[in-house]
């Protein structure tokens, strides 16, 4: 069964992305390390709009042929055959996002589609991996929730460079 599943990076301070969208701060090789593994798991992708913006300025794809739906009412770029649109309430578009994905896991990208998910009680497993760095303004990965989340710590790791993932399962 498809479970979906949240794989992001965090300062410090609790921020996804820089006042700008900027990602700069997660130059470390040891976050590729632990994506490879998950990703290998992913059928689909369900991320939102500024993600898919910002992944596409990426001097390469980093998704492959795996499916990416866009929660977006604005129309799409056709920069690769494996994008779509998406629309609808946050459930309709999980489930959409596990139907594509088959038997394999949903990959849910996006600060503001991870609140929506967390909020409606989609979201099976959370990886945050803690970056040492302090950023004091950016994108926050959970400010806007609209409930309190009990989280439950599946596991933690060291993976180097001073970056801590932490692995939790909504309660």
């Amino acid at each position: 069964m498809s479970r979906c599943r949240v794989f992001i990076a965090s300062s410090l301070d609790g921020f996804i992305a820089g006042p700008d969208d900027e990602l700069d701060w997660l130059d470390f090789p040891d976050i590729e390390d632990t994506f490879t593994p998950f990703f290998a798991e992913v059928g689909a992708l369900l991320m939102g709009r500024r993600t898919y913006d910002v992944a596409s300025g990426f001097d390469e794809w980093g998704y492959g042929d795996t499916p990416v739906l866009v929660a977006t009412t604005r129309p799409l770029p056709d920069t690769h055959p494996t994008v779509r649109a998406v629309t609808g309430s946050i459930d309709d578009m999980v489930a959409e996002a596990k139907r594509v994905a088959g038997d394999r896991d949903v990959y849910l990208d996006g600060g503001e589609l991870v609140r929506q998910a967390l909020d409606a009680e989609l979201v099976d497993e959370m990886t945050v991996t803690m970056i040492p760095v302090v950023l004091g303004a950016g994108r926050p990965l959970f400010a806007g929730v609209g409930n309190r989340h009990e989280l439950e710590l599946q596991h933690h790791r060291d993976i180097g460079s001073g970056l801590v993932q932490l692995v939790y399962r909504p309660t």
